[in-house]
């Protein structure tokens, strides 16, 4: 029961509180950032994508730790979810200042990915660190793409994506050396579909 009201306080402050950084948000001071009406456009729907991103971490970290049996598990799954929750607060924090908002569908995304992390989960531990590793690549790479396509003269946006690429690889590292396995194709391709969804559908709403 314990279990269960926390994963419930975490929806909640993850869907309806201010997110609180453990770690200053990411900065380049020597560099100033000045948009345009359409590049200041542009990076907000980027990092509402972001920030959507970060919706669903906690929301597989949060089933992840309720399905473990693990306790060793469940405090790793629980400290990744610490270390994400800086970058929420750091995305919705650039989203504000670029005068832009969430995603409208942030409680849809978190209870699909709550679903996912709890399905991974009751699948065994070594999968479910499977999951996360693979989510963490994709997660990777789609940030990669962002700083392709973040305006180059955004640096306080590409300072933050930066950051948190490297926080990801971190993730999946720490996954693989807790043992988990990999996913087999047809899993792989069926979450990047998923993804695909997400990340299009929340550059516009």
């Amino acid at each position: 029961m314990d279990r269960l009201i926390g994963a419930a306080d975490s929806a909640l402050r993850t869907l309806f509180a201010k997110p609180q950084a453990s770690r200053p948000c990411p900065v380049l001071p020597a560099d100033e950032t000045r948009l345009a009406g359409t590049e200041s456009r542009s990076s907000a729907a980027l990092m509402r994508v972001n920030h959507v991103g970060e919706v669903c971490a906690q929301a597989l970290y949060s089933a992840q730790a309720l399905a473990t049996r693990d306790p060793a598990l469940r405090a790793h799954f629980q400290r990744a979810a610490e270390e994400e929750t800086d970058h929420l607060a750091w995305t919705a924090e650039r989203l504000a200042e670029l005068g832009d908002r969430p995603s409208l569908l942030n409680p849809l995304w978190y209870a699909g990915a709550f679903g996912l992390g709890l399905l991974a989960g009751r699948l065994g531990d070594r999968l479910s660190l499977g999951f996360v590793v693979e989510t963490e690549r994709q997660v990777e790479a789609h940030l990669q793409s962002h700083l392709d396509r973040l305006p180059t003269n955004d640096h306080a946006s590409r300072a933050i994506v930066a950051q948190m690429k490297q926080d990801e690889a971190s993730h999946a590292a720490q996954a693989l050396q807790a043992g988990a396995v990999e996913l087999p194709l047809p899993a792989k391709a069926l979450m990047k579909a998923a993804a695909k969804v997400m990340t299009t559908t929340a550059h516009y709403i």
